[in-house]
């Protein structure tokens, strides 16, 4: 009597359900984010299939892949079948999705609007554990100089250094100042001391003739604007 395998490999599956030869017949794009991960895994357990595995996987964060990715190691590791071997690889796959789109150009996009400005800062504020501080410098027609990181901190709180952000500014030839920054806890409202730094760096903007248009506290579906709350 044959004993059964340890685990479904893809290798069992039937023909027409290997994710791999899905993919090479019809491309990437037509595979489900599951199959997707489940060609990363390769096998699941003694009762389901790396298919399955992946599909309970992603119902737990309402298949929402930025959740996966925020997801620690030791918990994706409590689900039967992923190792730290299977884990490490989900989260390197994840994070190489991340860094594709941080890598988009952002030069020449105009921010002229709150919704703009989001779309430019939620792909490096969102879902991190620690609070981080960005800014972008914008030319005369709002459109981004570049962005960058100012700023790391921890749960509550990072500090800005008010001399390097403008100096920053006066080297780009920036005429308009976004900041935007995270509230790991997911709360949106702006801190006393959120409002006292944006004031501090307007009034300083000022003085050499920059801008500031816009403070952004951003998290992973939403954020709380000072220009459209009139509190700049």
């Amino acid at each position: 009597m044959s004993q059964k395998p340890s685990h479904f490999t893809i290798r069992q599956w039937s023909i027409d359900d290997r994710p791999r030869e899905k993919m090479q017949q019809n491309g990437a794009q037509q595979l489900s984010n599951a199959e997707l991960l489940a060609l990363l895994i390769g096998s699941g357990n003694k009762e389901e299939s790396a298919v399955h595995l992946m599909q309970r996987l992603l119902s737990a964060v309402d298949n929402n892949i930025m959740e996966l990715h925020a997801m620690a190691l030791e918990k994706m590791m409590e689900w039967k079948g992923i190792g730290l071997a299977k884990a490490v690889k989900i989260k390197a796959a994840l994070e190489l999705g991340k860094r594709i789109h941080l890598a988009e150009p952002i030069k020449q996009l105009q921010c002229n609007s709150s919704a703009k400005a989001y779309q430019l800062f939620h792909p490096v504020l969102s879902f991190l554990a620690h609070e981080e501080f960005w800014v972008a410098y914008l030319n005369h027609q709002n459109k981004v100089i570049t962005r960058h990181c100012l700023s790391k901190g921890g749960i509550a709180s990072t500090t800005v250094d008010l001399r390097l952000l403008l100096k920053k500014g006066l080297e780009v030839g920036a005429t308009g100042l976004l900041l935007a920054h995270n509230h790991p806890t997911g709360n949106l409202q702006p801190s006393k001391a959120d409002i006292a730094l944006t004031e501090k760096i307007n009034k300083a903007a000022k003085v050499i003739d920059i801008q500031l248009l816009d403070h952004l506290i951003v998290s992973e579906k939403s954020y709380f604007s000072f220009a459209d709350e009139n509190i700049l």
